[in-house]
């Protein structure tokens, strides 16, 4: 559904840093930047895309977000009920309250269902365990209404998750998430264990639910065809920082950070006279407990120059919408999935 423009989430700065301990003594002796200084806004009904390679930080922002993971710096604010909330200033009670506001949709549909708990039960335990309901009656109710929106029915309210399969799991993981009605739900990775035709199928269904819930997604994904179909914007992510952030079909038509080109250009393309060239990224990402100094995408960047091994690139935004941190943004002309930018791109 389109995004209205009013922000339902704010990143300000966030980092997310993991001491490394060495010795008998466990002394600190560095930091992981797992994440370092990712700024955005998320806009109620929207989905936002967060894509980068595995390391690049992706699953952690979506972690810090929700206070899965402690934050080390920054701030991330939402707006509910007419209220700019800190969830980064919340403490046990009120922590444990606003949970229900915010949800997550996890990688693997099998390991995050209790193999032990009937799917009916398995739905209702966000209810009763933020108290959100008075008895039973309420809670099948609600649980009903839900597996009904995931098209599970009731007789699989009475399964084991065995039963299942990688498809019908994944229903139950967003039937579980939707039960307490949150407005924010992040998915991780939430279709890269499905096949292909299964994975459609589950995208479609989270498009169905947000435009009938209006609810807003943080979609974190690899794969840049499953994030173009259900995204409104993309955010490109690199050794802990965003170096792009566009509407979805300007990112991918008219790309402005060489890592996206790369990223884009690994694609496979269906139709074999609309090839791109591929773009091979040499070495492996850099160590994140001692990032490169200036761009930390310069190690791997086949534009790179001097200025780009010294200087941090600014944050800029070069077109509508369009943000990018790169030294040569306005000067280089990559290739985006059309093929070559040009004037009508």
């Amino acid at each position: 559904m389109p995004a209205e423009h009013h922000p339902l989430l704010e990143v300000e700065n966030l980092k997310v840093y993991f001491p490394i301990r060495a010795g008998w003594l466990g002394r600190v002796h560095g930091h992981v930047k797992a994440v370092d200084g990712v700024s955005f806004t998320i806009h109620k009904g929207e989905t936002l895309g967060l894509v980068g390679e595995s390391g690049s930080g992706k699953t952690t922002t979506g972690r810090s977000i929700l206070r899965a993971i402690p934050p080390t710096e920054g701030r991330v604010t939402f707006h509910v009920n007419g209220q700019a909330v800190d969830v980064t200033g919340l403490r046990g009670r009120e922590l444990r309250n606003f949970r229900r506001h915010m949800q997550m949709i996890f990688q693997d549909p099998y390991s995050s269902l209790n193999p032990r708990m009937t799917v009916r039960d398995i739905i209702a335990e966000p209810l009763v365990a933020n108290g959100m309901v008075r008895n039973k009656r309420e809670v099948d109710e609600r649980v009903r209404e839900t597996a009904a929106l995931c098209q599970l029915s009731l007789e699989h309210l009475r399964r084991f998750p065995h039963a299942f399969s990688g498809g019908q799991r994944q229903r139950i993981g967003i039937a579980r998430a939707l039960v307490a009605n949150p407005e924010f739900i992040v998915c991780d990775e939430t279709v890269s264990a499905l096949d292909v035709s299964i994975q459609a199928e589950i995208l479609n269904l989270l498009m169905d639910l947000q435009e009938q819930l209006g609810v807003t997604y943080l979609f974190i994904a690899h794969d840049l065809s499953v994030v173009a179909h259900i995204s409104d914007r993309v955010a490109v992510m690199y050794l802990g920082q965003i170096v792009e952030l566009a509407p979805t079909k300007s990112l991918f038509y008219t790309p402005k950070h060489p890592y996206t080109e790369a990223l884009l250009s690994a694609i496979p393309e269906v139709d074999p006279d609309q090839t791109m060239r591929h773009i091979p990224l040499e070495g492996e990402i850099p160590n994140p407990a001692n990032p490169p100094a200036g761009c930390r995408f310069h190690t791997r960047c086949p534009y790179v120059a001097d200025i780009c091994r010294s200087q941090v690139p600014a944050w800029q935004e070069v077109a509508p919408e369009h943000f990018v941190a790169c030294h040569f943004a306005e000067e280089l002309t990559l290739t985006g999935v059309g093929g070559p930018q040009n004037a009508s791109a």
